[in-house]
């Protein structure tokens, strides 16, 4: 028996969705990628996910890896075993997550941390 499980995405006091808008301004094979593998984590759970997924060093941050023309990356925490909050996606260009990226992760992660604790 599969537990149920969510992907959340951020979302800012102002109400702004910016995971949404991000995943809205990429093309739809790699939007449909991300799809997929959300899909697969709400119904067979964390476990699933695992060959798409890889730890950000450092961090308390996990990152979707789609790879492709475009190496489209959505990074996300784990704030429940059965829930991932999508904090920020992005096109990564080079071999490393920028700093940059990773500074407007832990930003939302934080203040969601203030507004949901």
């Amino acid at each position: 028996m599969t537990l149920a499980c969510r992907v959340v995405y951020y979302i800012s006091s102002s109400g702004e969705n910016p995971v949404k808008d991000f995943l809205d301004s990429i093309g739809n094979v790699s939007k449909t990628k991300v799809f997929r593998i959300f899909a697969l984590f709400e119904n067979y759970g964390l476990s699933s996910i695992i060959p798409h997924t890889r730890k950000l060093a450092g961090t308390p941050f996990w990152e979707i890896r789609i790879l492709g023309k475009d190496n489209i990356r959505v990074i996300y925490v784990l704030p429940q075993q059965d829930r991932i909050l999508a904090l920020h996606g992005f096109v990564k260009k080079g071999q490393k997550t920028p700093v940059r990226e990773l500074a407007l992760a832990y930003k939302r992660y934080y203040d969601w941390l203030k507004r949901h604790s």
